[in-house]
């Protein structure tokens, strides 16, 4: 069970989402999870420059402008080391991937590196990477998201700020972009990941934005990991670190960041998924295909889809359908009725239609495009609803829908809670059967299950579907064997 503290963090992060005002503040520590050095480790080669000791060092800032003294104000050695350590290719990590699969427009960060971008651009989004001043005034089109690197990019060492002359320099050569990242603490809720709050720059608008708002400033998060007593060379040692750690987390307060307390790293991908989890599950996915309807009149069938979609679209739910053949068309039908005629707080984006030709597939790599377009299109979705499931073969047989049961098969990949109407019959019911084995479903799940096997009444079933669905939304995360 989820504590009450990270109950609260994810329902309010979940609410802006839903708002667009979310946005994401990323430090060296969440590109360490892909393999790139922190800080210390980067500029070790020039403690032993200095005959210093990296591991006595508190000022790393200092460190980098001590070399730069020592070699005439040169930092040839300091652009070499940032671009060899950090233009290395390197996987994204699981916490970039949960990132880039929320809708999250506004990333800060102060890494050199390209995972966010790389990250985002896997999902198929269009970013729109900015670190120099000149780039503020360009916008580029279509863009899905905007990555602003405060301290510059690998690809250009020479204008990365590191030494003490640059962070001294910031807000004079960098007063715009000290000023959209005021802008956008002011207006959008911020989650700090990676970051140890020892960057001047950031203290520094911080400061500013504290006095400005001084009690009335937004909400903000940050990701605490607990001291651990095996870390620690002593019992005073643990007791002076814990201590240390209480006054920074009631400091943050002064500038509205509440900490989040994790005791590993990995539980922060985990609150991550789980807000992924929770979002998507204002989206649904319709399974479904029909030649024949069971022991329904083709009229009730399309009547009861028409009212599921329809519903939906009230209750503010988006739907995704592959406009199944006998089904998709009703779907489509309710949830423009409601979006359109009914409901001007509606929006035709609730609607995400991705038709499937209904001819036989023989290719093979026609076959895998389909999978993969499954894939896709059960990706944007939190829940999935399964609908009857046949279809008539060339012959004139009746078989059951092998598409839907490969769209099961994509949904327990995706973790995706199912809700399987029995009552409809055909490969719905048969996967049923399996999906009722699983363990990992908690019971008050199930029971919706069984009873909407059972439920013949189409008006009874259809509200019975709408509570079963509405209690799938507040489910914890589903983890299938």
């Amino acid at each position: 069970m989820m504590s009450r503290e990270k109950e609260v963090f994810v329902k309010a992060i979940l609410t802006e989402l839903e708002d667009d005002n979310l946005a994401i503040f990323a430090g060296a520590g969440l590109s360490a999870g892909a393999g790139f050095v922190d800080w210390k480790t980067l500029l070790e080669p020039l403690a032993e420059d200095l005959s210093l000791d990296i591991s006595k060092v508190t000022d790393l800032v200092a460190l980098a402008q001590y070399h730069c003294n020592e070699n005439c104000d040169n930092r040839s050695k300091i652009n070499d080391i940032i671009l060899n350590k950090f233009s290395q290719k390197k996987d994204t990590t699981p916490t970039h991937s949960v990132l880039s699969s929320l809708p999250i427009s506004t990333y800060w960060t102060t890494n050199y590196d390209k995972l966010i971008e790389l990250a985002l651009a896997e999902r198929g989004k269009c970013v729109d990477v900015k670190h120099t001043n000149e780039h503020l005034t360009l916008t580029k089109r279509g863009r899905d998201a905007v990555v602003y690197k405060m301290h510059g990019d690998v690809d250009h060492p020479n204008n990365a700020i590191l030494t003490k002359d640059d962070y001294e320099q910031y807000h004079l050569k960098m007063e715009h972009y000290l000023s959209a990242l005021k802008g956008d603490l002011i207006s959008k809720t911020f989650i700090f990941i990676g970051f140890s709050f020892t960057d001047p720059n950031l203290d520094y608008i911080l400061s500013r934005v504290r006095v400005a708002y001084e009690k009335n400033q937004r909400q903000h998060y940050c990701f605490v990991r607990s001291v651990k007593e095996y870390e620690c060379n002593s019992n005073a040692d643990y007791e002076y670190n814990m201590r240390k750690q209480e006054l920074f987390i009631n400091d943050l307060k002064r500038f509205g960041i509440k900490a989040i307390k994790v005791e590993e790293y990995f539980e922060i991908t985990e609150l991550l998924r789980e807000i992924e989890s929770r979002y998507k599950r204002k989206t649904v996915f319709i399974s479904g295909a029909a030649h024949e309807y069971n022991d329904w009149s083709e009229e009730d069938a399309l009547f009861f889809l028409n009212n599921l979609s329809s519903d939906l679209i009230k209750k503010n739910f988006k739907i995704v359908s592959g406009f199944g053949l006998g089904v998709g068309s009703s779907i489509i039908s309710g949830a423009l009725e409601e979006i359109y005629l009914r409901g001007a707080s509606h929006s035709a984006e609730q609607l995400i239609l991705r038709p499937f030709p209904y001819q036989e597939v023989k290719s093979d790599n026609l076959k895998q495009c389909y999978t993969q377009y499954r894939s896709d299109m059960i990706s944007h979705a939190g829940i999935a609803v399964f609908l009857f499931g046949n279809k008539k073969l060339k012959d004139g047989t009746l078989a059951m829908s092998d598409g839907m049961s490969e769209e099961f098969e994509i949904c327990l990949q995706h973790g995706i809670p199912i809700i399987l109407v029995g009552a409809t019959g055909y490969i719905t019911k048969e996967l049923l059967e399996e999906y009722l084995d699983k363990e990992e479903l908690p019971n008050d799940f199930k029971n919706y299950l069984i009873q909407l096997d059972k439920v013949s009444d189409i008006k009874e079933l259809n509200e019975l579907l709408l509570e079963a669905i509405q209690h799938t939304c507040k489910m914890e995360r589903l983890k299938y064997a």
